[in-house]
């Protein structure tokens, strides 16, 4: 009897169920599909890259002795990946990893052909007819719209994004500026535009860079002595995309040559975007002139993600991954990690390391300790919402009497208080600090702030509640 994809496949399972534990079959195996076998190799379709990676790295082998046994020492595994890009999207793509003539169960020695070019940004400064030179864009295809959801917290970024994709330096969002604390999506919005733009506008030149490596290669230009070289291969970037801006501060002679760059992409109808831990209005040490031009355009904030989008975002990580896990551990994980994005797609892969590696099954309670044990172990970025709530109970009173309207001077200096801590732990901006501790504008939180300052060197009572809530805030 001739021996099919299916047959040889089921019984490699058989053998593997046999020797590994019930969940992790169920999560790594039951979700793979026998696709072809010829010339004595084994073609599996699998959900993910992720999930490849992971079959690689964990179980590559027990994948060995079971395929051995099936085909003898010569046998070879061919990995297909098919993933649907996002969740609730239903096309489909294949990408083919090769086993050549080698045996692929070895994790050793598969090959990915990735799109991903060298990090090294090729400057053709000394090559002859710039204009004719390739420039590779170094964006990350794997940062995209499809998979950036939109929410409450970032749905002006994520539509002026769109607009300017659809329309590069042909809208009033020039520059456009995501501005946000860490891990809540700028470099991937920032991406996200770039390869947008690639997609529609293969003829426009795009260059994604970060402003310390945009430092790094000024400083060299300097040394080499050809700094006009420098400011002229910038020129005749399309779409210039600068990640982490706020790199640039105190750094003069690098500020003034971004300025004149940016001078002439604006006046050309290019498009310029930046992305900063900062609003404009908080950044320091950078020239005013450069600031002003930052506010030309439009200034958009990522903020933490409401529980809503942080579920969604959690079905779309499992999702394009292939990975199955009940509704209610997603809740809880989303319920309790709530700072930003990166933490909390790296609480489910703790999550289903901890499930694999000690050969438990996924519940609440295991949830609970990775949770518990990720949060510790995570440094903790104090929210507006966890300083307002040590403030209104240092003072005896709740929230909302803490954001009411009320001029009464006790409240009123809690809410000072509030701001003031709000701006000293936080990212966030004075507009949004102001937002969220009882919709108040930024000019009311400078001027919070600045009054902290004042009574702290003035008054003995109110230096003592700062030192209080200092302790509290910092433990």
């Amino acid at each position: 009897m001739s021996k099919t994809a299916q047959s040889v496949w089921e019984n490699c399972l058989e053998f593997i169920k046999d020797n590994i534990q019930p969940q992790a079959y169920k999560t790594w195996f039951e979700p793979i599909v026998a696709v072809k076998f010829a010339d004595n190799a084994l073609s599996i379709q699998v959900p993910s890259k992720f999930f490849y990676e992971w079959l690689e790295e964990h179980y590559v082998k027990i994948l060995k002795v079971a395929l051995t046994k099936q085909l003898g020492e010569n046998a070879k595994l061919v990995y297909i990946i098919k993933m649907e890009n996002t969740y609730g999207n239903k096309q489909p793509f294949t990408e083919k990893i090769p086993s050549s003539n080698r045996t692929a169960v070895k994790a050793q020695d598969v090959d990915i052909p990735l799109n991903n070019k060298s990090p090294e940004l090729r400057n053709p400064f000394i090559i002859p007819g710039i204009r004719n030179v390739k420039i590779e864009s170094q964006l990350n295809p794997n940062y995209n719209f499809e998979n950036f959801l939109e929410g409450d917290s970032n749905r002006l970024a994520r539509s002026a994004g769109l607009a300017v994709a659809a329309k590069p330096g042909g809208t009033s969002f020039n520059p456009l500026l995501i501005f946000g604390g860490v891990g809540l999506g700028k470099t991937h919005l920032a991406h996200a535009i770039g390869v947008d733009i690639k997609d529609k506008y293969p003829e426009k030149t795009v260059l994604y860079i970060s402003a310390e490596k945009f430092t790094q290669q000024y400083i060299d230009s300097v040394k080499k002595n050809n700094r006009n070289d420098f400011i002229h291969f910038y020129q005749i970037i399309d779409i210039l995309i600068i990640d982490d801006v706020q790199f640039l501060s105190g750094k003069s002679g690098t500020q003034d040559v971004f300025f004149h760059i940016f001078n002439h992409l604006h006046q050309n109808g290019k498009q310029v975007i930046l992305t900063s831990d900062k609003a404009p209005v908080d950044m320091q040490d950078i020239e005013q002139r450069l600031l002003s031009r930052f506010k030309w355009g439009l200034s958009a904030e990522l903020q933490s993600p409401d529980f809503e989008t942080r579920v969604s975002i959690l079905k779309n990580k499992l999702y394009r991954d292939g990975v199955e896990m009940p509704e209610e551990i997603i809740e809880y994980v989303a319920k309790h990690i709530k700072s930003n994005i990166r933490e909390l797609e790296g609480a489910i892969i703790s999550l289903i390391a901890q499930s694999s590696f000690n050969k438990k099954e996924i519940t609440t309670e295991l949830a609970k300790q990775v949770v518990e044990k990720f949060v510790k172990n995570t440094k903790r970025e104090v929210s507006i919402d966890y300083i307002q709530k040590i403030v209104s109970d240092y003072f005896q009173m709740d929230i909302d009497t803490l954001q009411s309207k009320t001029r009464k001077r006790h409240i009123v200096q809690a809410r000072q208080l509030a701001m003031f801590f709000a701006k000293k732990f936080t990212k966030a901006s004075l507009a949004s600090i102001g937002s969220q501790i009882g919709k108040r504008d930024h000019a009311t939180v400078l001027h919070a702030c600045k009054t902290v300052d004042n009574l702290s060197s003035t008054d003995k009572q109110f230096r003592k509640y700062v030192e209080d809530l200092t302790k509290k805030l910092s433990v």
